[in-house]
């Protein structure tokens, strides 16, 4: 049987905008892309509108995923990967082009956390800790069936919980942000910096070049030792993470994302290693799983579109 459509899903990135008519059970039941025409807020705003418009699907809501600090007011007050969008008035905007059918706007890890919680790897749980791990360290919390927003829409970012006083200087400016020492832009520059000082075999693959994540996680995948102990530092680091936020947030289950995951079990097992050295209680307490993502790069597309389909408010399941 067909999925009952419920809201139409927005994701926007910095070269794509990816956009799909979403089941309530989460299927994609159409698609649409464009490029992002990056570096201006207008032109973003059309494409968003025009998406939505090709789906021909008139009655639906939409819900709009983005990244950076998006207020509670559908305002994109900053994205670091549109530069463009500074103090924004997405919904209004889209409002405006979309003949005031209703518009939702979130952070686009906000709106993958809802995803996953509906119907991805926290759909038998009452909550989760997403985390995606890509050229940052994005994140959403969902806690006892509420998506948690914060008093101004900033909540939820993970990837700047400082792990290591006085470390490497984060892209948000902060030293020894989670970020700075287990997103896909830091392993490529540990890599870089381990070649540079000779702590890399003349063997090994990443010695011929300067390496980016992605390419630390291929060499990883085909057995090189170098490779695989960055990718286990970065592991190391994000279990750090993940003990402080489950000592915080006790949440059910912590759930990874973003494209680092193609590593897999290389960063996940010493992830929760270091995880479970820091839990409150640990030798009593139910240890929350760590699970990959069910949802993949879909995520925020049908959490967005979920997300527009709750009823005015505080989404509920």
């Amino acid at each position: 049987m067909t999925s009952a459509a419920a809201g139409i899903g927005v994701d926007v990135g910095g070269t794509k905008i990816a956009a799909g008519v979403v089941g309530a059970d989460g299927a994609v039941l159409a698609r649409v892309r464009r490029d992002t025409p990056a570096g201006d807020a207008d032109a973003i705003a059309r494409t968003i509108g025009e998406v939505v418009t090709a789906l021909d699907a008139p009655a639906l809501p939409v819900g709009v995923g983005a990244a950076g600090h998006v207020d509670l007011d559908g305002v994109v007050r900053t994205s670091p990967n549109l530069p463009g969008w500074s103090h924004e008035p997405l919904r209004e905007r889209l409002q405006a082009q979309l003949d005031q059918r209703r518009v939702v706007v979130a952070n686009d890890a906000d709106a993958a956390a809802w995803g996953e919680y509906r119907c991805g790897g926290a759909a038998d749980v009452d909550g989760l800790v997403l985390l995606t791990v890509g050229t940052g360290v994005g994140g959403g919390v969902v806690i006892g069936d509420r998506l948690l927003r914060g008093a101004d829409g900033g909540a939820g970012e993970v990837g700047h919980l400082i792990v290591d006083e006085g470390g490497p200087r984060c892209a948000c400016g902060n030293l020894g942000c989670l970020e700075a020492h287990a997103s896909g832009t830091a392993i490529g520059r540990k890599a870089r910096e381990a070649v540079a000082q000779g702590r890399v075999r003349p063997a090994s693959p990443l010695a011929s070049q300067a390496p980016a994540g992605a390419d630390v996680t291929h060499a990883a995948l085909h057995g090189d030792p170098d490779a695989r102990d960055l990718l286990a530092e970065a592991g190391r680091w994000l279990g750090v993470g993940l003990g402080a936020l489950g000592n915080v947030l006790d949440p059910p289950v912590f759930v990874i994302g973003g494209g680092v995951m193609a590593a897999g079990e290389l960063l996940l097992a010493p992830a929760r290693a270091a995880m479970v050295e820091r839990l409150l209680g640990r030798e009593t307490r139910a240890v929350p799983p760590v699970r990959p993502s069910a949802l993949g790069g879909d995520a925020g597309l049908i959490g967005a579109g979920l997300l527009a389909a709750e009823p005015a408010g505080q989404p509920q399941r």
